[in-house]
Parts: C-alpha cells; sequence; structure tokens
C-alpha cells in the first residue's frame, strides 16, 4: 500500500483539473499543464481534489502508483507557486549575466558560453555569481539547471564550479611537502 499514493491531490482555489483523452490538463494562474495518464492507474477529479488508484492489484500498477500521485502534485504546485533552482558560482573571474533569452556564462574557458534559455524558463542573475532558474514545469526547471552546471561541475579541491544552493561538495587535501 502506498503512503503517498493513498493521499488524494487538493486542487486550490483558482485551479481546475479536467481529463480527457488520456491526458490530465491542470489550469492555475501562472499557466497550463498536461500530463499523460497510465493506463495501469485510475485517476479521478472530484470535490476539489485529484485522487489516484491503482487499476488493478499488479505489480507494476502498484509500482507506479505514488509516482503518478507525485507527478499530478507536482503539476498542481507548478500552476500555482512554481518551481525555483539556484546556481551559486565560485571562482576567480567566474561569473553570469542574463541578457534577454540568452545566458552569457564566464567560465574560465578561452570563449564565453552562451546558454539558450528554453521556453517556459526564466533565468535571473540577481548578483554575477547566482543563478536563478524558474519555471512552472519541475522537470524543465531542473533539465535547465543541471545543463548549465554541467559546464563547470564543482571540483573537489578548491570548490571551484557551478554548484547548487545548499549543495555540500566534498573537498579533498591538495597535494603535501
Amino acid at each position: 500500500m502506498s503512503r503517498i499514493g493513498k493521499r488524494p491531490v487538493a486542487i486550490p482555489a483558482g485551479v481546475t483539473a479536467s481529463i480527457a483523452d488520456g491526458v490530465l490538463t491542470v489550469k492555475g494562474p501562472k499557466g497550463t499543464l498536461t500530463l499523460g495518464l497510465s493506463d495501469q492507474i485510475s485517476y479521478a477529479v472530484e470535490d476539489g481534489s485529484i485522487s489516484v488508484q491503482p487499476a488493478n492489484d499488479g505489480k507494476i500498477a502498484r509500482s507506479h502508483w505514488g509516482m503518478q500521485r507525485t507527478l499530478v502534485s507536482n503539476l498542481v504546485e507548478g500552476v500555482t507557486q512554481g518551481f525555483t533552482k539556484v546556481l551559486e558560482i565560485t571562482g576567480v573571474g567566474y561569473r553570469a549575466t542574463a541578457q534577454g533569452k540568452t545566458l552569457k556564462l564566464q567560465l574560465g574557458y578561452s570563449h564565453d558560453v552562451n546558454f539558450d534559455v528554453p521556453e517556459g524558463i526564466e533565468i535571473k542573475t540577481p548578483d554575477n555569481t547566482t543563478v536563478e532558474i524558474n519555471g512552472i514545469d519541475k522537470q524543465k526547471v531542473g533539465q535547465v539547471a543541471a545543463e548549465i552546471r554541467r559546464w563547470r561541475k564543482p571540483e573537489p579541491y578548491k570548490g571551484k564550479g557551478i554548484k547548487y544552493r545548499g549543495e555540500y561538495i566534498f573537498r579533498k587535501e591538495g597535494k603535501k611537502k
């Protein structure tokens, strides 16, 4: 029995949810998101909530149950509050600036890295060592953050690179004389 799957997802005021043709559509103040529904799970929109139940007693249905409920919850949270990832840049001369739909990164390479911001994502740079990624789709926000971080992962000796806010970098001791 899934502890996560048992709980229905509450639909806040100002948000509408509908199921049609195997697709769950959630509309809210920040936008609209859709989710393709699994055949192993039965979904129901009723009394201001979305309930998720396994369609049968099979192992696959039970294993998809909690994950599908979490995906539905992410849709509702995305259209009401949105999601944010914050990246911090550490290193001498490393900086970032947002210029329209392009993020310009200076990461110690001989050239600047220009990252094109995908549709539905907003990037802000409050200062030149912080990058805030905002959007309504949790998967897309995380993917963009991972792609930016991939340009210069944090190294374990001095900690230089791009890291998530709150991420711990395991530090190694350098060479000894």
